[in-house]
């Protein structure tokens, strides 16, 4: 029996996610119990946040 492809991108996705969110939950823990690395997080959000409107800016 054969996998469809379609079933192996929607596996592929749910395991992003689930990785994406057990990161994320780490790094809330690590950003709450260390005020260095908060302020690191809150200055990659903020570039971020640039590059996304630069991005946006560009397509327009």
């Amino acid at each position: 029996m054969s996998k469809s492809p379609l079933m192996s991108m929607v596996k592929g996705v749910a395991v992003g996610m689930i990785a994406g969110a057990c990161l994320g939950y780490a790094g809330k823990s690590a950003a709450d119990d260390n005020p260095k690395i908060r302020k690191k997080v809150c200055r990659v959000k903020r570039t971020m946040g640039d590059v996304a409107d630069t991005a946006k800016y560009m397509f327009k």
